[in-house]
């Protein structure tokens, strides 16, 4: 532990795996306590939570109501917010398969989830004069793709609403930023459900091979780690990143060449 974040409380939603878990793995490291909040739990966060510093809620954040749950949970003190949840369903139809509910379920995901937690826990963190809320957006926000078409858009508007709110609230203690990682080893892309198996079973390839060209397509040659995404919202959480506000980091093995 380092102790970095000792005392504090931090709330993380979708935290059950993937960059979540890496996430609230982190934090408890660091010494936080943090209250996790996903839709199901899973071994690896139970483990956590039987340690002692982790605190697991039960929410779907598609239901408008269940942001104010979680927020409650924490107690009244909510130091550090990480927006974590989100979902990139592949659109193998391409635009013209994508109907009025696939874009309202993907926007109130990967969008209004995170508006709906961040204005929750806001007034904590106003009336403490501090905090900072750390939301995962994606490279597609700035590198849209046709196949995440509906997320990418999310995804942008994400980026948006984040940095209006932190010229808001900058004055006022509180720090908004957002972490944009390109491919990461979670289940989104790996998964028997994620993006390699659903590109891969629409051209008749394999999950190997779609893996291979798009790490092939990445400078560093590979995917980043939930664990390196998670190092760089704990730096944004805590002190170190006193004065950095509205702005947006990416983790993408340079991906993306240029700003």
């Amino acid at each position: 532990m380092t102790g970095e974040l000792q005392g504090r409380t931090a709330v993380v939603t979708g935290a059950s795996k993937g960059i979540g878990l890496a996430v609230v793995e982190a934090l408890a490291a660091a010494g936080a306590r943090v209250v996790a909040g996903s839709r199901r739990t899973s071994d690896a966060l139970d483990a956590l939570v039987a340690s002692g510093a982790v605190e697991w809620v039960g929410v779907d954040l598609a239901e408008p109501a269940a942001a104010g749950r979680l927020v409650d949970a924490a107690g009244g003190r909510i130091d550090v917010l990480v927006n974590n949840v989100g979902a990139a369903p592949v659109r193998t139809g391409g635009f013209l398969s994508v109907t009025d509910e696939d874009w309202a379920r993907t926007v109130d995901l990967n969008l209004l989830a995170a508006v709906r937690v961040t204005r929750a826990a806001l007034p904590v963190m106003l009336e403490a004069g501090r905090g900072s809320v750390v939301t995962i957006a994606s490279v597609n926000s700035t590198l849209p793709d046709p196949a995440v078409i509906d997320y990418s858009a999310g995804k942008a508007a994400l980026l948006a609403f984040s940095k209006a709110l932190s010229k808001e609230v900058a004055a006022k203690g509180v720090r908004v930023n957002t972490v944009s990682p390109g491919p990461v080893e979670t289940d989104l892309w790996l998964g028997d459900k994620g993006v390699a198996a659903t590109v891969s079973a629409a051209s008749g390839g394999s999950a190997k091979d779609v893996i291979a060209e798009t790490s092939g397509s990445i400078p560093s040659g590979r995917f980043s780690r939930p664990a390196e995404v998670a190092d760089l919202v704990l730096f944004l959480a805590g002190d170190r990143a006193g004065n950095i506000t509205g702005s947006d980091f990416r983790i993408d093995g340079g991906l993306i060449p240029t700003s």
